[in-house]
């Protein structure tokens, strides 16, 4: 939608729109209480100033709604169209792909107690599988404030790309010369005055 229908909407539908971005109600409503927004940017970074202020509780909460690297959401709606879309590069049709996600996963809830999330819009099967291998290796605290970024990361994407600015209008052309009907071809050109060939001393050079 365009950003004027988001400032337009009733708080409850907008808040609704916000909280499709990432599951953290009162991050929702104060990016739905700051409106009007007067551009997109303006919204993108007060949603990504506010959700700096995201604790345990609310990542824990959000992560609750995104499936498994691999796995398709357990829902219908917009957060379902979104993760299906972010992970359209994981190919999970390749079986040697499929089986190493499976086991990835494993581990990685094994190691932390949660699911592995990691912004994969933009990322192939090969970058998903690595960034994987390498949290692996991570401590607790730093695995924490990674898994945190990834979904402030996503919330900002999906949050731009359900609110957009309005497309630009088309360039104006200025009207096509023509001539005055009094002029014609034997009329002289005007005389343009010469330029003085040399600035008088002390007169100040534009």
């Amino acid at each position: 939608m365009l950003l004027q229908e988001f400032n337009a909407l009733p708080a409850a539908d907008a808040q609704a729109v916000v909280g499709a971005c990432a599951d953290v109600p009162w991050w929702a409503a104060s990016v739905v209480a700051a409106r009007p927004y007067r551009s997109v940017d303006a919204l993108r970074t007060h949603a990504a100033e506010q959700a700096l202020a995201w604790g345990h509780v609310d990542v824990d909460r959000a992560l609750a709604d995104h499936p498994r690297i691999g796995e398709r959401h357990r829902g219908d709606g917009p957060t379902a169209a979104m993760s299906t879309r972010e992970q359209s590069g994981v190919d999970t049709a390749d079986a040697d792909v499929a089986a190493r996600l499976a086991a990835g996963n494993t581990r990685y809830e094994r190691r932390f107690g949660r699911v592995y999330l990691v912004r994969a819009a933009g990322r192939s099967s090969a970058e998903v599988l690595a960034l994987l291998e390498q949290r692996l290796t991570h401590d607790d605290l730093t695995e924490a404030e990674v898994t945190a970024q990834q979904l402030r990361e996503i919330a900002l994407l999906r949050l731009t790309s359900l609110v957009t600015d309005a497309p630009a209008g088309p360039t104006p052309h200025a009207p096509p010369h023509t001539r005055s009907p009094r002029a014609t071809s034997d009329a002289p050109a005007p005389t343009v005055p010469a330029a003085p060939a040399t600035v008088p001393a002390g007169d100040p050079v534009a």
